[in-house]
């Protein structure tokens, strides 16, 4: 039977050999090693793999979510998982939302991720357990995240205010004027119902935005 081939993509060498070890060690072939978003562009252009397994966060410019997109555009049948350090609920949601056939922990048991490989190559979607429970909870209790509260242009700005950026260091990120940002930030800041600055920076990193 024909190896499932498998692209792996993480900034952090010994976290992907281990991950390749053990996939390699259930019997799937893991075909390319990218270590930044544009290796992996690359590499899944070239090698074709049939699932590709990524990290959320890796790389200064580019995420393995915009990643993720650029795959799909390419390829809309594309077989996406997605790794994370983190399992904020948003964040969850999010790559689902993407495309994804899977989120994984990278603490997750090696017997999981390469059960979450044959499914997504299967063109089926892998939950874990607790994964599941939390996708379930929010579709009951609703979504009060940044990101689905947001416009993409407020959210680029949310996320640079809880970075510490002042309004006039985002203009000038952003090419437009002090004042538009004012009016942006203020607006953000009574939709959210958030206004001093650590606040700010806590409800992002509850939602996966930036990092603690």
């Amino acid at each position: 039977m024909k190896k499932i081939r498998v692209l792996l993509a993480d900034d952090h060498p010994i976290v992907m050999t281990g991950f390749a070890m053990s996939l390699e060690g259930q019997g799937l072939e893991v075909v390319g090693q990218a270590r930044s978003p544009e290796e992996a562009l690359a590499q899944f252009e070239q090698l074709q793999p049939d699932v590709s397994v990524l990290d959320i966060r890796f790389g200064d410019q580019l995420t393995g979510l915009d990643v993720a997109k650029r795959m799909l555009a390419q390829q809309p049948s594309a077989a996406i998982i997605f790794l994370s350090q983190f399992d904020q609920d948003s964040l969850i949601k999010e790559t689902y939302r993407l495309g994804g056939r899977a989120f994984m922990t990278k603490d997750c048991d090696p017997a999981d991720l390469a059960a979450a490989v044959r499914r997504a190559h299967q063109g089926e979607l892998y939950f874990l357990p607790h994964i599941a429970e939390r996708l379930a909870n929010l579709s009951v209790r609703g979504d009060l995240s940044p990101q689905s509260q947001l416009d993409e242009r407020a959210l680029e700005i949310f996320t640079l205010m809880a970075a510490g950026l002042t309004n006039a260091e985002i203009a000038e990120k952003l090419d437009v004027s002090t004042k538009t940002i004012s009016n942006i930030s203020q607006a953000v800041k009574e939709k959210l119902g958030v206004h001093r600055p650590a606040y700010i920076t806590r409800l992002a990193v509850k939602h996966g935005l930036i990092e603690p």
